[in-house]
């Protein structure tokens, strides 16, 4: 009977010791090195990841309002080349497009002859170039994005087949299977996972969303290339 109670007192002991919910530092801190490293790994390239979420949207957010105030200036006024003169300095994709644009009309009107049809797909050709690169370097850091959603899972992975196989290395050193001895290390290897994903998600998210940004910017881009193109081109006929 005395036996019987100890051992329950013993049980109550150590159920009263042992945690009640997960702890993400004593995981990390239990951790094999190696299963270490991958979870650094990925907490950085997570760290990494929000970063550029949150640079991009106040970046693309600055950009589409520059373009925005440029553009409805741009329109209403009447002479194109003395709105350039006081604004063309301005950064901005949509100026960038007209400095170009007005460059080349510039070199290529200025001999005698005129080849309507070289100088429109000369223009069309400058207007065009600035445009992608321009889309370009927006879309920089998106392939970062792209790599993180579609390596990290693999890398989280990589660490909770670690962890899991230096629990079996430590069942066989000890010869004991229970579970007292297999789950903390199979927890510990699973949150490398867990870690993986936290890192992924966001960064796939992110990236359709970015990348479906860019893609309607350069669309915008090129049809107001395309508008002043078609004002130049009346100019020409003139």
């Amino acid at each position: 009977m005395m036996l019987s109670v100890l051992a329950a007192a013993s049980a109550s002991g150590l159920t009263a010791g042992m945690p009640t919910r997960l702890n993400p530092v004593a995981l990390f801190l239990h951790a094999d090195i190696v299963v270490q490293v991958v979870m650094g790994a990925l907490v950085l390239a997570s760290v990494w990841v929000w970063t550029i979420i949150f640079a991009f949207s106040i970046r693309m957010g600055s950009v589409q309002r520059k373009c925005d105030k440029y553009e409805t200036a741009f329109w209403e006024a009447r002479d194109v080349d003395a709105f350039h003169k006081e604004n063309g300095a301005k950064e901005g994709p949509s100026a960038r497009v007209v400095t170009a644009a007005l460059a080349e009309w510039r070199r290529s009107t200025s001999g005698k002859t005129i080849d309507r049809e070289g100088t429109r797909q000369r223009l069309n050709s400058a207007m065009e170039s600035v445009v992608t690169a321009e889309t370009d370097r927006l879309a920089g850091r998106l392939n970062f994005l792209a790599t993180v959603g579609s390596v990290a899972p693999f890398v989280g992975l990589f660490g909770t087949v670690w962890g899991i196989m230096d629990s079996f290395f430590n069942i066989g050193a000890q010869q004991n299977s229970s579970l007292a001895v297999v789950a903390p290390g199979i927890s510990e290897a699973l949150f490398a996972t867990a870690i993986g994903l936290f890192a992924a998600i966001p960064a796939v998210i992110a990236y359709n969303r970015f990348s479906h940004r860019v893609n309607r910017f350069e669309t915008r881009l090129f049809r107001f290339a395309d508008r002043f193109h078609a004002t130049l081109s009346r100019e020409l006929e003139q």
